[in-house]
């Protein structure tokens, strides 16, 4: 094992990653699938933050259901690999103060290191980074580097089939998002069999980053959506993403993609608002960020326990999330003491 240590701050994924494949023991796969829960985890604040941020009345508004179906991907993924743990006899580890992630700060393991990602509102430089972590290993549109989250689940996927012998399918928790309209790869199926894991992870990795040769994503809700790092820079950029007739390359260059009108929600401070001299919350304030605070932890306390045998607490988890919907928006109508043309958004502080 490399570390011994689950420190989200850690650079553990990068240590992981500097280990010959053929050197993984089960302890570093182990290790490497709680990383990568850690990581599916770590999107969601971010993304959930923007998508409650938009007040535009029209529910199916383009953005808002992109961002929308990407955050329904990300909770899907995150089960997946929760179940790949479980199925080879480890445990999911959701609420030490040492996991749970940190805003603003860069993403766990050491991931696309010196990128820091922050809590906001929707905006063009929230869609950004937030392309920024969904970033392939080489894009269609243009150049990137350093370690990805693909890279990553690449190493996973090398790595898993000398330990498929491992696979039990214990504690396992399944979940029909397809049933509902989330797209034919985001079900939380069983992980019984290598070829469970190979596909789920492809699915994680086609999501996120496209394809070779397409951008598009191939187990998608509806017809035309784009993997997460495309649509997030289509709004980034505020042009969509096309193919050019005459090179053949993908460019940014076709119609206008507008923002949707949202809450104009500040970019929440280290450690919450209660650490911003200007912006300290009143009482009612502080009120609803502590009950906010609370149903987040909740929720992630329901999902341990849902991959640690109570399968039912995933039903209560789910309504935690609804929850915490309605109170971001709450928390989006208050202004600033210190500056009144922003607003509070949810710190998703940990309560132990």
């Amino acid at each position: 094992m490399t570390t011994g240590i689950l420190d989200y701050e850690s650079d553990a994924i990068v240590q992981l990653m500097g280990i010959a494949e053929e050197d993984w023991t089960e302890q570093e796969l182990r290790e490497a699938l709680q990383r990568a829960i850690m990581l599916e985890l770590s999107t969601i604040p971010p993304y959930a933050t923007a998508l409650w941020s938009i007040t535009d009345p029209d529910d199916g508004n383009p953005v808002r259901s992109a961002i929308r179906e990407i955050v329904f991907d990300e909770m899907s993924h995150f089960g997946l690999v929760c179940n790949m743990l479980t199925s080879i006899g480890g445990t999911v580890v959701l609420t030490d103060p040492l996991t749970v992630p940190k805003y603003p700060g860069e993403l766990p393991g050491g991931v696309n290191p010196g990128l820091e990602v922050f809590l906001s509102g929707l905006t063009r430089d929230s869609a950004a980074l937030f392309a920024d972590i969904e970033k392939p290993e080489n894009p269609l549109a243009f150049a990137a580097d350093g370690n990805t989250i693909g890279r990553f689940y690449q190493r996973i996927a090398d790595v898993f089939p000398r330990y498929a012998h491992l696979l039990t399918g214990h504690n396992q928790v399944t979940f029909p998002l397809g049933a509902i309209g989330h797209g034919a790869g985001n079900d939380v199926v069983a992980m019984n069999t290598i070829d469970d894991v190979l596909k789920a992870i492809n699915i994680i990795q086609t999501q996120g980053e496209g394809t070779d040769a397409s951008p598009d994503n191939p187990f998608f809700g509806e017809p035309g959506e784009l993997a997460h790092y495309y649509a997030f820079k289509e709004i980034a950029v505020g042009k969509k993403l096309v193919k050019n007739p005459t090179t053949g390359r993908f460019e940014f260059t076709g119609p206008d993609v507008p923002l949707p009108v949202t809450a104009p929600v500040a970019r929440v401070p280290a450690g919450g608002w209660a650490n911003d001299p200007a912006n300290v919350p009143d009482q009612a304030t502080a009120d609803r960020l502590r009950d906010f605070n609370t149903t987040y932890s909740a929720m992630l306390d329901n999902l341990q326990k849902a991959w640690g045998g109570d399968r039912d607490r995933l039903f209560t988890a789910i309504g935690n999330m609804t929850d915490l919907g309605g109170m971001a928006q709450e928390l989006n109508a208050i202004r600033l003491p210190g500056d009144p043309h922003l607003t509070y958004g949810p710190e998703w502080l940990f309560v132990q």
